[in-house]
């Protein structure tokens, strides 16, 4: 199921503050990539509002196929990564957001892309609401990790062998499992919790037949955190700020 179906009326508000102020940080003739997810969605709408209202120029460069539609019916210019000479600024979510703005991606299993175009970002900003936060993560969603098909079971024996209990996602209104834009599949991979983020990450970079995880460390700047009890926005920086 998608956030927008899974969420509640007062997160939905949330996202849809957060995603406003997302909106207002991208100035004319930015490169800017969009995210997937709700909170995304609800930037892209705003963006596409002062496309039309405002006069607003840049360019997008959407993370997933879902995000580059949503950015089409927008009104926004898209691109891809590989038509542009740089990104100034990734305005995503995330499923889980931790100490040092860690992060666990991919419940749209669009990570892969995303953590490519967070990387080339000069600025990363996280979208969320405040349900997202966490003391530790892996204690509510299990790691995405995109995985190619004939690597399948020897990933998941690594898996096991690293303290996760995989589980091939499958797809909803489907038989089968999920494929991803590229045409891989999504292992989500549930450890107890999640104390070295970073440790843990270069684990699953190592294994072969991994395309991506969601594990996201060091990336964002900053995040924009909605508050589900009064509606207000805050930020929450890094610590330490990326260079």
């Amino acid at each position: 199921m998608s956030v927008q179906k899974t969420a509640n009326p007062v997160e939905l508000e949330a996202r849809r503050k957060v995603g406003v102020a997302a909106a207002a940080l991208v100035a004319p003739g930015m490169v800017v990539g969009l995210g997937t997810g709700s909170t995304a969605a609800f930037a892209i709408a705003e963006l596409g509002r002062r496309w039309r209202e405002e006069g607003l120029r840049f360019t997008g460069v959407p993370t997933s196929w879902s995000a580059a539609e949503l950015a089409r019916e927008a009104g926004l210019l898209v691109r891809t990564l590989n038509d542009v000479d740089r990104v100034d600024l990734a305005l995503d979510g995330a499923d889980e957001v931790g100490p040092g703005l860690a992060l666990i991606k991919g419940g749209g299993a669009a990570h892969t892309q995303e953590k490519v175009v967070a990387t080339a970002a000069e600025r990363f900003v996280v979208l969320a609401d405040d349900g997202k936060l966490v003391d530790v993560l892996g204690r509510k969603w299990a790691v995405p990790i995109e995985v190619l098909g004939i690597a399948l079971r020897p990933v998941e024996r690594r898996l096991r062998e690293l303290g996760a209990v995989p589980a091939l996602r499958k797809g909803g209104g489907k038989d089968g499992p999920v494929v991803t834009d590229h045409g891989n599949l999504v292992v989500d991979a549930r450890f107890p919790e999640i104390p070295d983020p970073a440790a843990l990450g270069r684990a699953l970079d190592s294994i072969p037949g991994v395309v991506e995880h969601g594990l996201f460390v060091g990336l964002a700047e900053f995040a924009l955190v909605g508050s589900r009890a009064d509606g207000s926005v805050r930020r929450i920086d890094a610590e330490p700020r990326r260079a």
